[in-house]
């Protein structure tokens, strides 16, 4: 028991060591001014005007800030370019959670309360943090002891050349992380998107972590709701309620329920002022082009609840990883992998997850940069009755995008491809705002029928308005005719083939956004200049560029010999200019990780993810339609950054991406009059027999 408390205090001391620099930063900017109180707290209310204040903080004394307080502080902080959005939200979550104190104490003396946090944070912790290894110990030492096995084994050529006693290992290490709980669940599902640094292999065997986290209470869940919603009876706030969970995850259970009427009123929704002309005639041609879709919000609602505790559980078993990641890290060869920073960047990933206000905040960011696209939806939050520990969001009715991967999209799959790429190359290239979780189960299809054209010209007053309101939600109807044919692939593509004859339009929908990626200004000049270089076809400038500013350049193995390589790989890809929609992106992405590992390349978080979601994002694209294009679905952003920032970057020197933008102009162009020669022929148009 002595050892464990002593392994708790270094646990603690190293958490402690850690989390300095954030908290540093955090008194930088005071959150307790007139002027800040005013904007961002305000007397709760629960009809009409939008609220900076959420529900009240079960427990603890203090007033709440709410998503839409999240938005304007990752707008006001992240406006200079150094910080991300996200990192402001999680400075703001963390500074708000260590000034909170039990309620039982929330009127002693100062005295009191200072008592509270030393025996909180030197008596409690460390016996809790002890007792917490002592429990990993008995899950991870079976995992330590069976490492020679990995040396054992045939080769399995189709599994990355590992032996057969390696693959048994990953599997035994994803077996024990589903034991060990919440952050080793997690741990395990973001060491699977780190091919830059892990085996392939392993990777793939990570991907497969799932949690058999229990459920809580219904108690606790009501608990919570009533909480939120200022202390209301639950039958007062759900007309509808089902009692068994969606899902239940490492983190949360979600459970589906229908809102009060009183209480479902979407407000910002409907304080947009009148659109103008060149709104109205924008939106026609999206109506005739692309039959953009419109509708309001559904009091179907889905309830996102943290289990209880599961802060402190986190933060214990991420004060252990970060004691054994600086052990790991003296040991000689293992450096390059700079686990201590690793650790750190997943907790601050972790973190972001235990604030259910920042999905929140991430969604409504999303809806505003959507919000005249066509693209994708994301579900509509209802941001003032959401707190630290539940998430109430619209319910997206749709079909996950695996049923389509498994049996086809029948007459959408070029539209449901093309819209997806759309929607993440506009992320990337335009927001720089990216969804960081971008796997199937993310993303579902919903149908709805064309609007009308907005021709208000011609119309009475009374008539003019074809706004939300008057679009039928037609979407459950259409999920009924399909969902019996989920496992029956011919029935599914005729029902599709009939409801794109009736008139119904695919639209993807984006969910569970609790992690994006947002590239600071340090990491968007690397991110730019990086893509100059390749813009060139200069892979070998690309690759010096990848070494000098990784994280740890001294660490990198043959630098000259990856930049010959970066330079052979990309002088590849310029011989097949004109064949690019035939070539898989993916391939080449791979290609890059698994040399960046080989040389020890460091390359940043935020980087990788967007190499990731590229990657996940062609293989859904290339499932649905084999002949996508990545490089002309490219071509309309490019025309559109080219028309905001085309002046500035011509002012600057930079012609790197006018450069790509009139090469693929020139490469359509081409491949356009090449098509059209080719169909001339086919049928006999150039000379016909008369």
């Amino acid at each position: 028991m002595k050892t464990a408390f002593f392994l708790g205090r270094q646990c603690l001391y190293q958490g402690l060591r850690q989390s300095t620099p954030v908290l540093a930063r955090s008194s930088t900017r005071s959150f307790a001014g007139r002027s800040f109180l005013r904007r961002h707290i305000a007397t709760p209310r629960f009809s009409r005007g939008t609220l900076l204040w959420s529900g009240a903080a079960g427990g603890v004394a203090a007033a709440i800030l709410s998503p839409l307080a999240f938005v304007e502080i990752g707008h006001s902080e992240s406006s200079n370019g150094e910080r991300t959005h996200e990192e402001a939200m999680l400075e703001a979550s963390r500074k708000e959670l260590k000034a909170q104190v039990p309620r039982a104490i929330q009127s002693s003396k100062k005295y009191r309360r200072g008592l509270y946090f030393f025996l909180d944070a030197w008596i409690v912790e460390p016996i809790c943090t002890g007792l917490r290894f002592l429990h990993l110990v008995i899950i991870f030492v079976p995992v330590l002891a069976t490492i020679p096995v990995i040396w054992f084994g045939a080769r399995q050529p189709d599994k990355d050349d590992e032996r057969s006693g390696t693959l048994w290992w990953y599997g035994f290490l994803v077996r024990s992380m589903e034991r060990a709980g919440a952050a080793f669940i997690k741990l395990g599902q973001w060491a699977a998107s780190r091919s830059d640094i892990f085996p392939t292999e392993m990777c793939s065997t990570m991907s497969q972590l799932h949690s058999n986290a229990p459920a809580h209470s219904l108690e606790t869940t009501i608990a919570t709701v009533r909480r939120a919603f200022g202390g209301l009876e639950f039958n007062e706030i759900f007309d509808e309620f089902d009692e068994q969970p969606l899902g239940v995850g490492a983190i949360a259970q979600v459970y589906k329920a229908k809102l009060k009427p009183n209480l479902a009123t979407p407000d910002d929704e409907n304080d947009e002022p009148p659109p103008n002309l060149a709104q109205r005639i924008k939106k026609n041609v999206d109506v005739t082009l692309k039959s953009s879709p419109s509708r309001v919000p559904s009091s179907h609602v889905a309830v996102k609840v943290l289990h209880p505790k599961i802060e402190k559980v986190v933060r214990r078993d991420l004060r252990i990883m970060g004691f054994f990641a600086s052990v790991i890290n003296a040991i000689p060869t293992m450096e390059w992998f700079s686990f201590p920073d690793e650790v750190q960047q997943f907790g601050e990933m972790m973190r972001l997850q235990l604030d259910l206000r920042i999905e929140a905040a991430n969604l409504t960011l999303f809806r505003q940069n959507f919000k005249h696209r066509t693209t994708a939806w994301f579900p509509f939050p209802y941001t003032q009755y959401t707190t630290r520990d539940i998430l109430i969001e619209e319910y997206a009715q749709g079909i996950p995008m695996e049923a389509f991967l498994q049996n086809g999209g029948g007459p959408f799959q070029k539209d449901i491809a093309d819209e997806g790429l759309d929607a993440f190359l506009n992320m990337v290239l335009i927001d720089n705002f990216i969804h960081a979780d971008l796997h199937p189960g993310n993303i579902m299809v919903r149908f709805y029928k064309p609007e009308k054209l907005d021709v208000s010209i011609f119309t009475r007053a009374e008539n003019r308005r074809t706004g939300p309101k008057e679009s039928p939600d037609v979407t459950e109807e259409v999920l009924e005719r399909l969902r019996p044919y989920r496992k029956k692939p011919k029935e599914w593509a005729a029902t599709l083939q009939e409801i794109d004859n009736e008139g119904y339009r695919p639209q993807l929908i984006f969910i569970d956004t609790g992690l994006v990626t947002e590239l600071n200004g340090k990491n968007r000049t690397n991110f730019l200049d990086l893509f100059k270089a390749v813009a060139e076809f200069d892979g070998y400038k690309a690759g010096h560029l990848m070494v000098e500013r990784c994280r740890q350049p001294d660490a990198v193995i043959d630098p000259e010999v990856f930049a010959l390589r970066m330079q052979h790989l990309v002088l590849g890809v310029k011989s097949q200019t004109f064949a690019l929609g035939n070539m898989k992106i993916g391939d080449i992405l791979n290609e890059v990780l698994s040399m960046v590992r080989k040389h020890h390349v460091r390359l940043e978080g935020d980087f990788v993810n967007v190499v990731l979601s590229i990657l996940l994002l062609e293989g859904i694209g290339r499932t649905l339609n084999p002949n996508l294009d990545l490089f002309a679905g490219a071509l309309p952003i490019l025309r559109q950054l080219g028309t905001q920032s085309g002046s500035s970057m011509i002012r600057g020197g930079d012609f790197s991406m006018l450069k790509v933008w009139a090469g693929l102009e020139a490469r359509s162009f081409l491949q356009a009059s090449i098509e059209t020669v080719e169909r001339c022929v086919k049928y006999d148009q150039l000379s016909p027999n008369i």
